[in-house]
């Protein structure tokens, strides 16, 4: 039983990693504007790969004659959909161990479902986004689609590891600044999927103003309007600038929302371990340092995309952060215990 439970937790682990680098991927081919880099789905110009040959190059120039072959935005797209098929391939097998033991009781077989499901859903929304056109409203929820996919299965993992809490602390309060954290969180980083699908990361080149004032000119039923038309081709964008400086100021006042939730997360964490013994306070402060540090980087990253006009790797690490802030309150949903009066 502690062999299959092992391998189990093995493939489990391995396919979160790989989500965690999906998930970065996704972020690296927004961020590098290679989202239409292969005009169709699942090939690239009609291949598996990016055409490389003189005989590809024209067979791909007579089918997409508006799409030239630009091999510096097809890679990027190409190996997103490669790793995200691998991960699809991992989950399947997962399902499949899943069945053939779900006589034991620590099979989340549920949760693999679920989780199949998801992804099945992801493959659906990635074709939507390149045959839409990088529509805002189908590259936010696959964005979204893929930190709930990773979320689930980091959450597998915790389950398949171990059974039991190592925080046997849960409070009225915890349980809810725990929950209010993760919408919050799950909300902001909609908004700033929101906000690179409309390309309004720069609409506020400074801080902490925005255009040199508090409340600068924005239209909040333009930048939120949910019913822009299917058709256009939404690479660059096409909202204007007090839109997109809407999203952008919004963006940053869910910024303070985090702040405020995990901050009181921590606080409740805290007081509710400090009567108890000092192994569970040592783990509850580890959990403490660890969100308020990802926390800290989360917002010097984000303030130093203004101020250094949104620096790719920058950028890129401010998205994994997100990833892991979100993945340390998944595993602080596990690692409490059940509820109990202090």
């Amino acid at each position: 039983m502690q062999r299959t439970r092992f391998m189990l937790f093995g493939l489990a682990a391995f396919s979160t990693v790989l989500a965690f680098l999906v998930v970065g991927l996704g972020a690296y081919t927004r961020l590098v504007h290679a989202g239409l880099g292969c005009p169709d789905w699942p090939g690239c110009y009609g291949f598996l790969t990016v055409p490389n040959t003189q005989q590809m190059l024209d067979w791909a120039q007579i089918q997409f004659p508006n799409n030239p072959v630009d091999p510096t935005k097809g890679w990027p797209e190409m190996i997103h959909r490669y790793a995200a098929g691998l991960l699809m391939l991992c989950v399947f097998i997962l399902n499949l161990l899943f069945i053939k033991h779900k006589k034991q009781l620590y099979i989340p077989i549920k949760l693999g479902f679920s989780v199949l499901i998801l992804i099945t859903l992801q493959a659906v929304f990635g074709m939507w986004t390149v045959t839409l056109k990088l529509w805002p409203q189908v590259v936010t929820a696959h964005l979204m689609g893929g930190f709930i996919t990773l979320s689930l299965l980091f959450l597998m993992s915790k389950k398949l590891y171990r059974t039991q809490a190592t925080l046997p602390i849960r409070t009225t309060d915890l349980s809810f600044w725990l929950i209010m954290s993760i919408v919050i969180i799950l909300l902001q980083i909609a908004l700033g999927g929101w906000l690179s699908a409309n390309y309004a990361a720069l609409a506020c080149p400074d801080f902490p103003q925005c255009q040199g004032h508090w409340l600068p000119a924005m239209n909040f039923k333009q930048g939120f309007n949910l019913l822009q038309s299917i058709g256009p081709d939404y690479l660059g964008g096409r909202l204007d600038s007090t839109a997109r400086t809407a999203i952008h100021f919004v963006h940053r006042a869910g910024a303070l929302l985090v702040l405020f939730s995990i901050s009181m997360l921590c606080y409740s964490l805290y007081r509710s371990s400090r009567l108890l013994s000092k192994s569970i306070q040592k783990t509850a402060n580890h959990s403490i340092f660890l969100l308020a540090g990802l926390l800290m980087i989360q917002i010097v990253l984000g303030v130093s995309n203004v101020l250094l006009d949104l620096p790719l790797h920058i950028a890129l690490t401010h998205n994994l952060i997100g990833a892991s802030l979100l993945l340390s309150l998944i595993g602080l949903t596990h690692c409490v215990g059940p509820r109990k009066s202090l």
